[in-house]
């Protein structure tokens, strides 16, 4: 790790973080190819790096979290099957996380299903949904979302893509779904960096002073880029749709299986 990759890896977060694209899945791809290594710190980096990015969602949308108590209740609930999963499956996740192949095959699989989603779900965009806040998003729906959401632990799923989908089989339009999305990215981004630094600290590691400071740096920027892409993904997404994002996924998947199965194997 020196300062260029860090910036890199921080761009990459803050740019995927909330598109259907898997930010996990491409950190992995670019710490691959800048030969990166799969030490206790990088694993720590890319996921600490996400803080900058909950902070994008809560500067642009700080008055959905002044709202009311239930906004908070419903996120929690939302919340809930992530960290049951997550704290029963940990180390078969971290497992998956050392194979491109499963990032490869699940940007493939996700990325075949957004281009049937605007299809599947066109009648949510003819109601009057745009109009929802999350205090009109049920616990029930909430719960079902925060499920969804729990598929993003195979890497490559995309946590955004999961949970916006999830919203939208509950007729919740685009715009209303992604936004509860961003909101529920903040308890469970948060959750996952305090259990991986705690994981980290427990295990006998200590954070030099460059280490922090790539993780500031890290931090700031996945800040920035990540503001920019939220504003930027709920416009397009409103008018355009998923379409895009599934072309992008599948052909990157496919572009990873062939690199992997050629060039790596051909290079042993």
């Amino acid at each position: 790790m020196n300062y260029l990759y860090a910036i890199i890896l921080a761009i990459i977060e803050g740019i995927t973080e909330y598109l259907p694209v898997s930010s996990t899945g491409h950190m992995i791809i670019a710490s691959s190819f800048m030969h990166i290594a799969s030490d206790d710190f990088t694993k720590l980096f890319t996921i600490v790096i996400q803080l900058g990015a909950i902070l994008a969602v809560v500067v642009l949308y700080w008055k959905r979290f002044f709202q009311s108590m239930d906004f908070y209740f419903k996120l929690l609930v939302a919340f809930i099957p992530a960290v049951i999963l997550g704290l029963l499956l940990n180390d078969f996740i971290d497992e998956l996380l050392e194979s491109p192949v499963v990032v490869a095959i699940s940007l493939i699989i996700g990325g075949f299903i957004l281009l049937k989603v605007d299809d599947w779900f066109k009648s949510n965009e003819t109601t009057d949904n745009d109009n929802q806040t999350n205090v009109e998003i049920s616990y029930a729906t909430a719960l079902k979302i925060g499920f969804y959401q729990c598929l993003a632990m195979i890497p490559g799923t995309s946590r955004s893509g999961a949970s916006i989908v999830g919203g939208m089989t509950q007729k919740l339009s685009r715009k209303v779904a992604a936004e509860f999305s961003f909101f529920l990215a903040v308890p469970t981004m948060f959750g996952a960096t305090a259990y991986k630094i705690y994981k980290y600290y427990k295990a006998g590691f200590e954070l030099s002073s460059s280490q922090i400071n790539y993780l500031i740096i890290g931090n700031i920027i996945a800040f920035i880029v990540a503001l920019i892409a939220i504003k930027s993904f709920i416009d397009y997404l409103s008018k355009k749709g998923f379409k895009v994002f599934g072309y992008y996924r599948i052909i990157l998947g496919i572009v990873l299986l062939i690199i992997h199965f050629t060039i790596f194997k051909l290079s042993v």
